[in-house]
């Protein structure tokens, strides 16, 4: 087993700001490149193909982040970590240097390669390094990252694109990658007991393969290919004969890469639902507002985007509010009102959609940022708490993945009910009412998604004994992450 030796509490500084830094590259990498892709377009070309900058970033990260986490269980968050921003670090030179749409497509992959480490590693040091009642409040200070992201990646996006640089989008990334890594590698300490390890390796290709070919048939189903063709039908096949041969290997492992009981545990089970779920609702709202507000109102790509901004300003505030929150009520109850408020927020979304307003869809979107923070933090914190060190790692890399699997699918299913809305109102995706009638219908199945989270928040197991009881052996509390609390 490896253990962080955190050091001294007044050595966390540092190590916290470097957490930030890291998640700020990936935040700003995640908002900034939307608002130049007809700049990139006009310079290197291949419009039909500008899609796959986002699907193979979310593609490469989303299959990553599963290994990503067990290997930092077994040898240390460190090595991990600074692996993950090297790799980033040098996918975004690549992408700066990309000569064409296929070269500048190949460098996102490795960009995704490298966030699929960075994102589920972050909030597992800040779990190992803070008390769950310190937990609290530092998880707000992540999601306020986010949120800064939310305002400065769309602004600078835009910018660079007005200047015609928009390969400065991938080397902003340059400093604060180095910034990030110079400061772990100087501040972030780990002491870990040598013994040998089995790395899974069948289980890590399967793994990779299955999840390839599944998040593939969903992300290009009813773009690349029918959904009824035989290349869907194979592509999806071949991706589940692969997942069941991948549990079947991890049911033989030594040390496999994602252990089954991780969906098998009641509380753990209920969190990574409402990842997913959380996933799914996000992409809705983050894909499809800002077409939404620029055609059905006219509104400039600055505003449609600062109006949809107000999600990511609620969710940190939620998230360190929810803090407080949880210590008092429990993490059951806490999350079940932020699902509740997502449920509201969503199906007031649908209600209005139909009629258009910049100033609604702002104040809607902050509701469900709101509800986002609420839900998200504090069941990420449950499971993180209901583990043991050596498990943390593989624990919320398995959160962080149902939430980027959320979004993949969400995107995928999302598009697939716009395209079938826009097809049936005559194919035209440049008038007004179809892309309102089309996202309205979008915002319709946001609203039943927003349900459904709500609905896991209470399948989260109530109180401290029954959620242990029905999860199995759960490891003393240690110093570094503080006692274990109250599920509900």
């Amino acid at each position: 087993m490896t253990r962080s030796d955190v050091g001294l509490r007044s050595e966390r500084g540092p190590i916290l700001l470097a957490v930030m830094v890291a998640t700020g590259v990936v935040a700003i990498d995640a908002t900034i490149l939307a608002t130049a892709v007809p700049s990139i377009v006009a310079d290197v070309g291949g419009f039909s193909q500008f899609p796959w900058l986002f699907s193979i970033y979310l593609l490469t990260q989303s299959v990553t982040v599963p290994i990503y986490a067990k290997l930092a269980d077994t040898i240390g968050r460190k090595r991990v970590i600074l692996f993950g921003l090297s790799v980033f670090l040098i996918g975004s030179i690549l992408c700066g240097l990309a000569w064409d749409m296929p070269s500048l497509i190949a460098f996102r992959a490795i960009q995704g390669i490298g966030a699929g480490a960075v994102l589920p590693i972050t909030v597992t040091i800040v779990g190992d390094i803070y008390t769950l009642q310190e937990r609290a409040r530092i998880q707000g200070y992540i999601a306020s990252v986010w949120g800064v992201a939310a305002v400065a990646g769309p602004a600078l996006g835009g910018l660079f694109a007005q200047w015609d640089a928009w390969r400065a989008i991938f080397f902003v990334n340059i400093p604060l990658c180095l910034v990030a890594i110079w400061l772990l590698a100087r501040d972030y300490r780990e002491k870990l007991e040598r013994r040998e390890h089995r790395i899974d390796y069948a289980g890590s290709l399967l793994l990779t393969a299955s999840l390839t070919l599944l998040l593939l048939g969903v992300l290009e189903g009813g773009h690349g290919w029918a959904w009824d063709s035989a290349a869907s039908f194979g592509i999806f096949a071949a991706g589940a004969v692969l997942l069941v041969a991948f549990v079947l290997v991890e049911r033989r492992a030594a040390e496999p890469v994602l252990p089954l009981w991780v969906f098998q545990r009641p509380l753990l089970r209920a969190t990574n639902l409402v990842g997913i779920f959380i996933g799914v609702a996000m992409i809705g709202l983050t894909a499809f507002v800002p077409t939404y507000l620029q055609i059905g109102v006219g509104a400039s790509p600055l505003v449609a985007g600062l109006a949809l901004a107000t999600l990511t300003i609620g969710w940190p505030i939620a998230a360190s509010v929810s803090g407080r929150l949880y210590l008092r009520i429990g993490f059951r109850a806490t999350s079940m009102i932020g699902g509740a408020v997502v449920a509201l927020g969503t199906v007031a979304l649908a209600f209005v959609g139909p009629y258009p307003s910049i100033l609604w869809v702002a104040v809607i979107s902050f509701v469900i940022g709101v509800g986002f923070g609420f839900s998200a933090v504090p069941t990420l914190v449950a499971a993180q708490s209901s583990v043991e060190w050596a498990e943390r790692g593989v624990v919320t890399g398995a959160n962080m993945f149902a939430r980027s699997a959320g979004q993949a699918v969400g995107a995928a299913l999302l598009g697939a009910v716009a395209n079938a809305v826009i097809a049936a109102q005559g194919g035209d995706d440049t008038d007004p009412a179809t892309i309102v009638a089309a996202s309205t219908a979008v915002f319709i199945a946001a609203a039943v998604v927003g349900v459904l989270l709500f609905a896991s928040t209470i399948a989260i197991p109530r109180g401290r004994r029954t959620a242990v009881e029905q999860q199995g052996p759960i490891g003393p509390s240690d110093p570094a992450t503080g006692p274990i609390a109250e599920v509900g």
